[in-house]
């Protein structure tokens, strides 16, 4: 039987400045048929700039909505929340609607459900103008990150931290796309090494 994965998010699930075939989610559907899973294309609900709010109306919206039995669920938002100032309580409000509703696309079952963290854009070119600095804008990357690790160990599901992956590209720049902010193939794949053996464990 075939699988059925969704991934929910915002530009780094949409892969803002990739082609589709190199977005994560394309290139773990892909690991995991290699590996013996009959698994669909990804369904991808994401838009470049979106936040935890943003990404609830759009599911909110839409004309059909999505199944509640989807094999595999993805879940990586928050940068824009944090790069907007919107703060840690909005986010956290925002972030536990959004894992009670890929709990319900997951029919229900919890280890179908991967969190993904969010990456450190403080350590990109394109953070160099912003006022905050990387270190400050690091920190806050971890204070949200620290709150979706929770939400998804309280809910039972997995977590993938690929933040450590994403500071590489402070000293190696083929890890980012052309804009100088997001993620390259290159570095998307180094993620999917990690969020394989978690996806494995969720369809298993």
């Amino acid at each position: 039987m075939t699988r059925r994965y969704v991934a929910l998010g915002d530009s780094y699930t949409i892969g803002e400045g990739v082609s589709p075939s190199e977005r994560w989610p394309a290139l773990l559907a892909s690991a995991l048929r290699q590996r013996g899973v009959p698994i669909a294309d990804p369904v991808i609900v994401a838009r470049t700039g979106w936040t935890t709010s943003e990404l609830l109306a759009a599911l909110d919206a839409i004309s059909s909505p999505l199944p509640r039995a989807f094999d595999l669920v993805s879940l990586l938002i928050g940068v824009n929340d944090q790069y907007r100032g919107l703060g840690v309580h909005a986010f956290r409000d925002g972030f536990e609607k959004l894992v009670s509703r890929a709990l319900d696309y997951a029919g229900g079952e919890p280890r179908h459900v991967v969190v993904v963290s969010i990456p450190d854009w403080g350590v990109t070119p394109f953070a160099a103008s912003d006022p905050r600095g990387a270190i400050a804008i690091g920190g806050e990357i971890n204070q949200f990150n620290a709150i979706a690790r929770d939400a998804a160990r309280q809910a039972d599901m997995g977590f993938v931290d690929v933040t450590p992956l994403s500071r590489q590209a402070a000293t190696d720049r083929t890890l980012l796309a052309p804009d100088g902010l997001h993620p390259s193939g290159a570095m998307y794949a180094s993620w999917v090494e990690l969020l394989e053996p978690v996806a494995l464990r969720a369809l298993s």
